[in-house]
């Protein structure tokens, strides 16, 4: 049987009760996170150029774009809703996997759902649950360093089997979708290296993917098999060196998403070992950035290829959350890292930038390229004394979750940053019907309270 074989049963045939109560809570907590950094991501830097050209695309306007008053087609909604939730590096990821994966699957999933008339929450915790499984399944299964941007091409195929899921397709055309995914598949790490915007685009184009391939798979083509495991195929060109059989051995036994981790900065989850040292540094020792005479960190190589970029003056939003050295620098100064500190003139503050460049950032020779830990972070400050911290697993991940007040602050915060206002009852109904999200009879009702209000 082959890999997308595989996927696909597991994507159609895991039902509900499958499903382990940590991984059902897990999806609850990451579906209402998404929606809050999705909702913030609405008014963040070219969303309105970007809302303009995909207006353009035509078709039915059927789903809701979160953070905003108006409708969108399936596959353009799909598209917007998850650049907004990537465009601020603030989304939940699979750390071992290095995957972004809801900022696709749970977008494509509640189109699917608007597009087939809805669906019960009970379907969509488990297409998300799937989706998860399987996006980040295929980043578990590399053996390489990143290669091609893996947030968005492994993120598609996550996304095909979520809306695959809830449109009703069957296994001969799941596996079919997958194919035509792979023939869509996009993503480079050029933009992540020079700090584009486009970076977060990319997943945006494969969660729009995702839903034209469960189209296309009813047109009756011949696909490709080996859609994963094949020589040409996505894990052989994406990543290189791969073991998938562990990932495969593991469907319906170890759920991904009760692996996934929060980000409690909207900076690169890279720069957050940096970001939680400085802070608990500061505070434990009492000093300001005026007595730091330098910030060495020490890290993966995966967090100096991905952060260790040197800060700079006028650099774009994309760039400084992705640059160690300035988020580090703005959380010793401010005693935080807010989404505001990534907007308008505190991208320029003279002083963030000064300190910014007294950090260093050095590889540790870890020899896991996909690892993000352990860290360490030493202050040496002017006086001449040096304080140190460490730690081996980074804040808001499964160990070291965050408590239940940090997330609702967190998406309170993010509902601040709507493009068009959300009425403090939508967020109280959006936050309900999460936490009753298995009780739900049609997801709809969820769009509907990530509805922007429009000025008048």
């Amino acid at each position: 049987m082959t890999a997308a074989a595989r996927f696909a049963a597991h994507a159609l045939q895991t039902r509900f009760g499958d499903l382990s109560p940590p991984a059902v809570d897990a999806a609850k907590l990451f579906i209402l996170d998404s929606f809050g950094v999705g909702i913030a991501g609405s008014s963040a830097d070219g969303a309105a150029g970007l809302l303009a050209v995909a207006r353009t695309w035509g078709a039915q306007p059927l789903v809701q774009l979160w953070g905003r008053s108006i409708r969108l087609s399936a596959s353009t909604a799909a598209f917007m809703n998850a650049w907004q939730m990537h465009n601020q590096e603030f989304d939940c990821l699979h750390e071992g996997a290095v995957v972004h994966a809801l900022a696709s699957v749970l977008p494509a999933a509640l189109a699917a759902a608007e597009a087939r008339g809805g669906c019960s929450g009970r379907n969509l915790i488990t297409a998300v649950a799937v989706g998860a499984d399987i996006a980040a399944g295929l980043g578990l299964a590399s053996r390489a360093g990143f290669r091609f941007f893996r947030p968005a091409t492994a993120g598609g195929f996550g996304a095909v089997a979520a809306a695959g899921r809830i449109l009703g397709l069957d296994q001969t055309r799941m596996e079919a979708a997958f194919a035509w995914q792979l023939a869509q598949a996009s993503g480079t790490m050029q933009a992540h290296r020079e700090g584009s915007p486009i970076l977060a685009v990319q997943i945006g184009f494969n969660a729009r993917a995702a839903l034209q391939s469960c189209e296309l798979s009813l047109v009756g083509l011949p696909p490709a098999r080996q859609v994963f495991e094949g020589p040409d195929g996505y894990l052989s060109v994406f990543e290189g060196a791969f073991d998938l059989q562990p990932v495969l051995r593991d469907l319906g036994r170890v759920w991904r998403i009760a692996e996934f981790s929060h980000k409690p900065y909207p900076a690169g989850r890279a720069t957050h070992g940096a970001v939680e040292g400085v802070l608990a540094l500061r505070n434990e020792h009492g000093f300001t950035a005026e007595d730091v005479a330098e910030i060495v960190v020490s890290a993966p190589p995966l967090i100096v290829r991905l952060v260790g970029r040197p800060p700079v003056a006028n650099a774009c939003p994309s760039y400084a959350r992705l640059c160690l050295a300035f988020a580090a620098a703005t959380a010793l100064r401010k005693g935080a890292v807010d989404i505001s500190d990534f907007r308008d003139e505190a991208l320029n503050e003279a002083a963030t930038l000064a300190l910014a460049r007294r950090v260093r950032v050095q590889d540790d020779g870890n020899p896991d390229p996909n690892a993000l830990a352990p860290q360490s972070v030493s202050v040496r400050l002017t006086k001449g004394k040096s304080v140190d911290w460490h730690c081996d697993t980074m804040l808001a991940s499964p160990q070291r979750p965050l408590s239940r007040l940090r997330q609702l602050q967190k998406f309170h915060r993010c509902l601040e940053f709507s493009a068009e206002p959300l009425s403090s009852s939508s967020a109280e109904a959006l936050i309900s019907s999460v936490a009753q999200l298995e009780d739900l009879a049609d997801v709809r009702l969820l769009s509907n309270d990530t509805a922007g209000t429009p000025s008048i």
